[in-house]
């Protein structure tokens, strides 16, 4: 007689962001009796204040850009001044209509997903909850009320997030200094916005920003933007910026930000002062840990908070997972999805692909765009792993010319053995795109001889990659 596994666990779900909803659904659909509490709304931070309103910011400022540079294709904007002559018109960025249609986005987004949660089944409970013990979920139905919800599960799922860094010399006041989840409520395009912090958060708005008609000096404290990534991506990126007209600060530390009448002041630790309309500091994220009671539930975390999960987001505790930026794994809403689909998939028997770096795929949503997945070119320098490294220039792109496309490059990194694909980054427009054949390459294991054997579209900017691969035969 085969074995049957238990479908009637009880799974509570703390937080319904993209690892939460994730991990609710699966479980709800493996015949679980789930519940999940959030206090914001389902989606979470990632969904409401994150991921969904800022990339549909982004894409506003890509619209507003295309238009720009529409001229360069042979595309003119005119309108009919005084005697009829043209006037070429200005592009105008009502920032409160983009707001409002970014924010209702993101409501819309949210309640499909409570939809679907709702329809599997999921029992949705709004509040702020706390472990009680490693069993068990309390949830303040009322804020600063005194009623409470007792959740007892058999598994646990943890998904509450990250939160901005706020710093204790730059507290942001919701008005002039802004966390990234501030910036919804202007009004009005900054006259000019001043980004400390050079890492993703801060080269994305930076970009968005500038592309909307703002003033922008970006601050970073390291010897080029975007410091993590892979240096020809954050090279080619500094350089649009500049010449868009971004002022970049390299080697700048901010010591101090503070409001200076309608403004405010940045003073850096060199001494110079920079003054702007508004400052965004994107400073990093802390986990959303404090005070859930994870410790006393025998949930290790790290010194930083965050919650310490192995490959198939089990936390030190059998019965109780995590996922998403409260732990110690990769912060992305992909990422985090998938933790919470794995989590469920391991607590209730079935089967568990857990993810790897290897096949990780990340994208940095500036203009270009940056998509990376696997092994990096610091790896192979440092030697982590032997391999070769090969970038062709998006220049030589019949497409790309076409497209009026001046940067860019896709880059492949092999094993230098197989030349199986084990890499890769795209800097390009919609790079987010382009990457899954390389992803799925990586997957699958292919050679860049297999991999060159796809037909990919003529012209196209993917036939950058075959065109990357068939030059690879023959480098060693």
């Amino acid at each position: 007689m085969a074995y049957e596994f238990d479908r009637t666990q009880r799974i509570a779900v703390l937080g319904g962001g993209p690892g939460g909803y994730e991990a609710a659904l699966a479980a709800a659909r493996l015949g679980a009796e789930v519940t999940l509490v959030e206090r914001v709304g389902v989606g979470g931070a990632a969904v409401l204040t994150d991921v969904v309103p800022s990339k549909s910011l982004i894409a506003t400022a890509e619209a507003s850009n295309a238009v720009k540079e529409a001229a360069d294709l042979g595309v003119q904007f005119y309108a009919k001044g005084a005697n009829d002559k043209p006037v070429k018109p200005k592009v105008a960025i009502n920032l409160a209509a983009v707001n409002k249609r970014l924010l209702g986005l993101a409501a819309q987004q949210s309640e499909d997903m409570r939809t679907n949660l709702l329809d599997a089944g999921v029992h949705l409970v709004h509040g702020e909850g706390r472990l009680d013990g490693p069993n068990a979920i309390i949830v303040a139905t009322a804020k600063g009320g005194t009623d409470f919800d007792r959740i007892e599960a058999d598994t646990l799922v943890i998904s509450v997030g990250a939160t901005p860094r706020i710093l204790p010399s730059a507290v942001p006041d919701g008005e002039r200094i802004l966390t990234w989840t501030q910036l919804y409520d202007l009004q009005e395009v900054p006259e000019h916005l001043i980004v400390v912090g050079s890492g993703v958060t801060g080269a994305e708005f930076a970009s968005a920003y500038r592309a909307l008609g703002a003033k922008v000096t970006l601050i970073s404290s390291r010897d080029q933007v975007l410091p993590g990534e892979d240096q020809d991506a954050g090279a080619v990126i500094e350089s649009v910026f500049t010449r868009n007209g971004m002022k970049v600060l390299n080697r700048s530390r901010a010591d101090s930000v503070v409001r200076d009448g309608d403004g405010v002041l940045v003073t850096l630790s060199d001494g110079r002062a920079v003054r702007g309309s508004h400052c965004l500091m994107a400073v990093g994220s802390v986990p959303n840990t404090r005070e859930l009671g994870l410790e006393e539930a025998g949930v290790q975390l790290t010194d930083s908070g965050h919650i310490r999960v192995n490959r198939v987001a089990r936390t030190s505790m059998p019965n109780i997972y995590a996922a998403g930026d409260c732990t110690t794994f990769l912060p992305l809403a992909s990422v985090a999805s998938m933790q919470g689909r794995t989590a469920v998939f391991h607590a209730m028997g079935d089967i568990v692909n857990p993810p790897e770096d290897r096949n990780i795929t990340s994208n940095i949503f500036t203009q270009p765009e940056i998509a990376t997945v696997g092994r990096t070119q610091r790896d192979i320098e440092d030697g982590v792993v032997p391999g070769i490294v090969y970038k062709l220039p998006l220049v030589s792109n019949p497409r790309a010319k076409m497209m009026g496309i001046r940067d860019g490059f896709v880059k492949l990194i092999t094993t230098r053995s197989s030349q199986t694909v084990i890499g890769g980054v795209i800097v390009a427009p919609k790079a987010s795109e382009l990457i899954f054949p390389l992803a799925l390459a990586i997957e699958h294991r292919l050679t860049v001889d297999q991999f060159a054997e796809a037909f990919p579209v003529y012209p196209s900017l993917s036939g950058s990659l075959t065109d990357a691969a068939r030059a690879m035969h023959v480098v060693r």
